[in-house]
């Protein structure tokens, strides 16, 4: 018999966090392999997460409505001919055998720093040294309060590794900290805001010395400040991973309701985009008369193949044809480096009223048109009704947001964190044009159907100039659409 892991799943490259909506399985049914046992949430997606190993659900360790880390471990599986039911409750004691010995919340800022992630643990007691989840099963018992402690009270000094880095870093004791989360849980915020208005527990007068004999030496001076170069590097991890927003007055009338998960989220992802990319847009104009007459040629074929050709494929077919010769488009910095993406993956958004999602065609310069067509309305349909797996929202090394299909004219969207660009596309809309008539020599006015695109690039990366000879490349690429494509 061995237990199996159940850990939260890492849902998107930029989620760092998932809340456990509903357990579909107790303590003690029997599941199979892939047999959904619980559903989670974040600001990208919901879904329901497979069991990774037929056998028992023998131990759930976090609760419904509570939010985890990505990687945290949220239940065991009994695997084996002697997997038995536990009856323990949702957050029950370990199965006989495997109980590891509690460790008390510490409140000295020395115990708080040793169980900071990274920090040595002693080995677990009850576990065989070749277990290869000995590791992550001693971080799961490092977190848990006394075991005299009510089932709230185990819930609210339950923190995530963050929040209990950056207390033993300040040198305060989780315990004093107001929580707002799930039954009163301290969060990241709640940590940060408690710091900014109590200031560190470090900075704060010493304890009174007891006086020394006359013999003992002289007390120590005081450690040297940090190097600049230290505080500088700390300021800078604090403003791209902090996100507070600011309070305003509430006035007679308004009506205040609390950011749900999803817009939280989204916001603190939005700002944090911002304050780290430098965002320029360029925008260009762009005829789709030759893609329009495609359209309507092969409208009935199309069908017969079980597509519907929309015009954002024929972008998504264009954008993944040119993005191999514009790699720091296709790219992303990650510190002092540039990484070149092999793939080309197009992430595509998807509006769901309210939220948005951006689901993923991957190698996308490996598809034809139709094939795009089709992966696009599979994506977008399963996107709505939140059926995408956490695969099919990862990877995107390249973003088309449409916000034209409501009208907008032209947008200027913001660039997912990990990649350097994002290509925005207005309305498609009849306009008054002036073409050229190179038999006879002059100029002449036609209604053509023409859309604005933007292109928001980083510019730590991406020059204007890389800019302006993407996009084009891309109009001449949709105004003499290839037949064959």
């Amino acid at each position: 018999m061995s237990r199996i892991e159940v850990p939260m799943p890492q849902m998107g490259e930029s989620i760092a966090e998932g809340t456990v909506s509903r357990w579909l399985k107790q303590p003690g049914d029997a599941i199979e392999r892939d047999e959904p046992i619980l559903e989670i949430s974040t600001d990208k997606v919901d879904a329901e997460i497979p069991a990774p190993s037929s056998g028992v659900l023998s131990q759930v360790l976090v609760g419904e409505g509570e939010t985890v880390e990505v990687g945290t471990v949220v239940a065991f599986i009994e695997t084996g001919a002697g997997a038995s039911a536990n009856n323990g409750g949702a957050l029950g004691p370990e199965p006989e055998g495997a109980k590891l010995d509690p460790e008390p919340v510490a409140s000295d800022p020395q115990q708080l720093l040793a169980r900071a992630p990274g920090a040595e643990e002693a080995p677990s007691s009850g576990l065989h040294p070749a277990d290869s989840n000995a590791q992550s099963s001693r971080q799961v018992a490092a977190d848990e309060p006394i075991c005299t402690a009510t089932s709230e009270e185990r819930l609210r000094t339950r923190s995530t590794p963050v929040v209990r880095r950056i207390a033993s870093e300040a040198g305060v004791d989780l315990s004093r900290v107001p929580g707002t989360g799930h039954l009163g849980r301290v969060t990241k915020q709640d940590i940060l805001a408690f710091i900014d208005e109590n200031g560190d527990a470090s900075t704060a007068p010493a304890p009174p010395v007891a006086p020394t004999p006359p013999e003992a030496p002289a007390a120590p001076s005081p450690p040297p400040a940090p190097p600049v170069s230290e505080v500088a590097d700390a300021l800078w991890d604090r403003f791209h991973g902090e996100v507070v927003h600011p309070v305003f007055p509430v006035r007679d009338g308004d009506d205040v309701e609390a950011m749900s998960k999803v817009r939280r989220l989204t916001a603190e992802h939005m700002v944090l985009a911002k304050r780290v990319a430098p965002h320029v847009h360029s925008v260009v104009e762009i005829d789709f008369t030759a893609v329009d007459r495609l359209r309507r040629a092969n409208k009935a074929s199309w069908a017969n193949q079980g597509a519907r050709v929309s015009y954002t494929a024929f972008v998504a077919w264009a954008c993944s044809r040119l993005l191999r010769d514009f790699p720091t488009i296709n790219g992303t910095l990650s510190g002092n480096n540039i990484i070149h993406r092999g793939a080309v993956s197009i992430g595509l958004a998807v509006d769901l009223n309210p939220g948005l999602i951006v689901p993923v065609v991957h190698d996308t310069d490996h598809l034809g048109l139709v094939g795009i067509a089709k992966k696009i309305a599979d994506l977008a349909g399963r996107a709505r009704s939140r059926q995408l797996s956490p695969a099919e929202i990862q990877g995107a090394t390249f973003t088309i947001t449409n916000p034209g299909v409501l009208g907008t004219m032209v947008g200027m969207p913001v660039i997912p964190k990990g990649t350097s660009a994002i290509l925005g596309t207005g309305s498609i809309d009849k306009r008054v044009a002036v073409l050229a008539d190179p038999d006879k020599g002059e100029d002449y006015l036609a209604v053509r159907k023409r859309s604005y695109f933007s292109l928001g690039y980083d510019h730590r990366l991406v020059d204007g100039a890389d800019s302006a000879r993407f996009l084009s490349r891309l109009k001449d690429l949709i105004e003499d659409f290839p037949e064959d494509a």
